[in-house]
């Protein structure tokens, strides 16, 4: 599921992303790319479970990646907010569908951190390491 001509080189450090979505076929075909990318990953059904396990502090995450619309009560961009709240400096990039959305998302992130769904593998991974990429500088 590569994009066009575009190689998958593996994370340089086994970096960790938090996906969370609800719909599974989504969930596992983003964590499988993901890891077969090099990337460490860690799977939530629901925002409430992707708090449980951030709370931990010896969960160790580098990237949160979230549905909007997870379904249930909290959505993509509460958890967003509870991530910035409890864990200043982990980057948040949600995927959603609706115009309304990434405005939102664009008021909780400086670089737009949103997706459009259906969205690549490999758009995925890009937008990752650019994320990555900034925190490092």
């Amino acid at each position: 599921m590569r994009g066009d001509g575009e190689t998958t080189a593996a994370a340089t450090v086994a970096e960790t992303v938090v996906v969370v979505e609800a719909e599974v076929l989504v969930r596992l075909v983003i964590a499988g790319y993901l890891r077969d990318c090099g990337y460490r990953v860690v799977e939530a059904t629901s925002a409430d479970e992707a708090m449980q396990i951030l709370d931990h502090d010896e969960t160790r995450a580098d990237v949160v990646l979230t549905a909007v619309d997870l379904g249930g009560g909290t959505d993509g961009f509460a958890l967003a907010q509870w991530v910035r709240r409890r864990r200043p400096g982990l980057e948040v990039l949600l995927a959603g569908t609706v115009a309304r959305e990434a405005d939102i998302a664009g008021e909780l992130c400086d670089q737009g951190p949103h997706l459009a769904r259906p969205h690549e593998p490999q758009a995925v991974v890009d937008r990752i390491r650019r994320l990555l990429a900034r925190r490092r500088r």
